[in-house]
């Protein structure tokens, strides 16, 4: 079986309960009542295909800074869903999210740097943004990351590394994770596999920082 990417369109918006939760926690505290319901009515509109009204609801909260609504408004852009496809426009909206911290914005630019889509083909920076998006435990990215580990793209090729970064994300149910890990596992030792399942418990304890 040929590994793939954690790449198309509809991987890149995840619904707001799968962000981390300091982060929805912080945004909970910071957001008005009525910016929230303003969200809450794009989110809805969105995933009611209604996107006339999704891009009138999240386009105000975007440009107020409202990070879930710029992460969204780039899902859009890429996907061209209301609007005419523009990766420009999509990497910019991620990037004003990815700066600010959000996991999925951080994750979905490193896709368009990986594609090079909106902005030159950058591996380096792919897995930068990727790296950060993994380190906020978003488990994607750590597929992602752990098979630029894999190929060496962007990256010194390690296999150490990406094992491990195959461990935490089939930790959290990324599917594609479990045949990067079996591929690895087929030229490791017995030693070697425990090895680095111990360092994917270490990174998990420090909360996925300074892994690697």
């Amino acid at each position: 079986m040929t590994l793939r990417f954690f790449k198309s369109g509809f991987h890149k918006l995840w619904p707001p309960a799968m962000m981390t939760r300091g982060l929805l926690l912080l945004m909970l505290l910071l957001s008005s009542p009525l910016l929230a319901a303003d969200f809450d009515k794009g989110v809805r509109a969105y995933k009611g295909n209604d996107y006339a009204t999704a891009l009138a609801e999240l386009r105000p909260l975007a440009e107020q800074g409202h990070i879930a609504a710029q992460n969204m408004l780039g899902v859009m852009y890429d996907r061209g869903d209301g609007v005419q496809p523009n990766y420009v426009e999509g990497a910019r909206w991620y990037r004003l999210a990815a700066e600010q911290g959000l996991a999925e914005a951080q994750y979905n630019l490193g896709l368009m740097y990986h594609g090079g889509d909106g902005v030159l083909q950058n591996y380096t920076e792919a897995v930068h943004w990727y790296r950060m998006a993994a380190e906020r435990g978003f488990a994607k990215a750590q597929y992602n990351l752990g098979l630029m580990y894999y190929i060496g793209k962007g990256v010194p090729q390690d296999y150490t590394l990406a094992h491990m970064w195959g461990n935490l994300a089939q930790a959290q149910g990324a599917d594609r994770a479990n045949e990067l890990v079996r591929i690895l596992e087929i030229g490791m030792s017995s030693d070697q596999i425990a090895t680095t399942q111990s360092m994917a418990r270490r990174c998990r304890a420090q909360d996925y920082k300074n892994c690697s």
